[in-house]
């Protein structure tokens, strides 16, 4: 079966967040999707909160401590990415923004992202639009056209969410499935993979 790589970042502050929560749901749904293409997926969740002190860290001195590092190679060698934010002030927060401010230029070029956000009310849904959005498309990533939106209104009913919140996660979930099943893995080539057969190799071709 192919397998694909699924990087999730969850900006959330407290613990349990909605953020996660909303993050985990995604994973899954992608992942579940992806099942009935035919395509594994390994899906590792980054909490910013606990790299909070080195992203401050790389940011002032350009370098990323250990810890950080294998967050920023994990993700920019996924194939696909799923970002969840608390919406701050109208915007990302600022944990948020300061990791991706730590990746290089071009880090995401060209990578499938989902972006979503949660908030108390749903006045700041438009954020998506005005701020997560311009800030991918910037980094010139390939965002799904359905961003998810979850506000405190959203969690209850049938399983912890509403309908409308399943039916938003679930979209937007195929649409990030459909990019990274479609797309060749990221993963490293393995340098010791045989690239020929040993019938070939003793007929010396």
């Amino acid at each position: 079966m192919t397998t694909r790589r699924i990087a999730v970042v969850s900006a959330g502050l407290s613990q349990p967040s909605s953020t996660r929560l909303l993050a985990d749901r995604l994973a899954q749904a992608v992942r579940d999707d992806l099942m009935t293409r035919g395509v594994d997926a390994e899906v590792t969740v980054h909490e910013l909160r606990e790299h909070a002190h080195e992203i401050t860290d790389a940011m002032l001195t350009g370098f990323a401590p250990a810890g950080l590092q294998s967050v920023v190679d994990d993700v920019v060698a996924a194939d696909g990415l799923v970002v969840v934010t608390p919406i701050f002030t109208a915007s990302y927060s600022g944990l948020f923004k300061s990791f991706f401010d730590v990746l290089e230029k071009d880090a995401l070029a060209g990578k499938p992202v989902l972006v979503a956000a949660t908030a108390g009310t749903a006045r700041h849904s438009l954020a998506l639009e005005h701020a997560l959005r311009p800030m991918f498309a910037y980094l010139r990533a390939v965002i799904v056209p359905t961003a998810v939106f979850a506000a405190s209104e959203d969690w209850g009913g049938v399983d912890g969410v509403s309908g409308a919140l399943q039916a938003r996660v679930r979209r937007a979930g195929a649409e990030l499935a459909d990019l990274v099943a479609s797309r060749q893995s990221s993963a490293p080539a393995d340098p010791f993979a045989l690239t020929t057969s040993f019938e070939d190799m003793l007929a010396g071709r």
